[in-house]
């Protein structure tokens, strides 16, 4: 693990099933980042319309968004396709946003003491949540690919899941995603592009790795 001067912030944005997550957790642990999946809150926040519709209201929302200890969220509840496709409706939402903004930015520019810094990954991340990060990156993948790696992760929790119902859901997230008119998923000029379609886990992170060592060396650890 490397010594970092000062604290440390990298944004990352990306499509669905594109494989951030994956990419931004080996880059946390290696680096000693606070990782938060930003995703997670807007699936929690689903989570919680669905299984609490007559409670749904924002003052229900705000309360258990300010009790939040994202790390303890499980996964078995968020990553169903449902969850899923009402996560990438509720991001829409101006109020909602703004309770996540607010939590998102206390993350990136205050994270506990004992980690070098912090590491986000999401839609908005880049150009919304933390403008001013040291590393940027824009993680894609082929639409197939990405069906076919959420349709894996969703065939271990439900059998019958279909191959094309999980491109649809895709597809669905994508428009959602790419043509909100609050916040929307884009590629800044200042990220990285990195495609995983066909890459391994292990070679993509070694890219953004060298990346960041290089900056990291040329720098002195910033």
């Amino acid at each position: 693990m490397k010594i970092i001067k000062k604290k440390l912030k990298i944004a990352i944005d990306s499509p669905a099933a594109a494989g951030a997550g994956t990419l931004a957790k080996k880059i946390s642990d290696h680096y000693n980042l606070y990782y938060l999946d930003t995703g997670k809150i807007y699936r929690y926040i689903a989570y919680l319309k669905i299984r609490y519709p007559k409670k749904f209201r924002n003052s229900f929302i705000k309360k258990q968004i300010k009790k939040l200890d994202i790390k303890k969220l499980k996964k078995k509840e968020l990553v169903s396709d449902q969850v899923g496709l009402e996560a990438s409706i509720i991001s829409k939402d101006i109020y909602l946003r703004k309770l996540v903004h607010k939590f998102q930015i206390k993350c990136a520019y205050e994270p506990p003491k004992s980690y070098n810094g912090s590491c986000l990954d999401g839609r908005d991340i880049t150009y919304n949540i933390v403008p001013d990060a040291d590393f940027k990156f824009f993680i894609t993948a082929n639409l197939k690919i990405r069906a076919l790696r959420r349709y894996k992760e969703l065939k271990l929790i439900n059998k019958r899941i279909n191959f094309h119902e999980v491109l649809k859901s895709i597809k669905k997230r994508d428009k959602n995603d790419y043509n909100r008119k609050v916040a929307p998923l884009k590629k800044t000029k200042d990220s990285v592009l990195i495609n995983t379609t066909k890459l391994s886990k292990s070679s993509c992170f070694l890219k953004i790795k060298k990346i960041i060592d290089r900056k990291l060396s040329i720098n002195g650890n910033l």
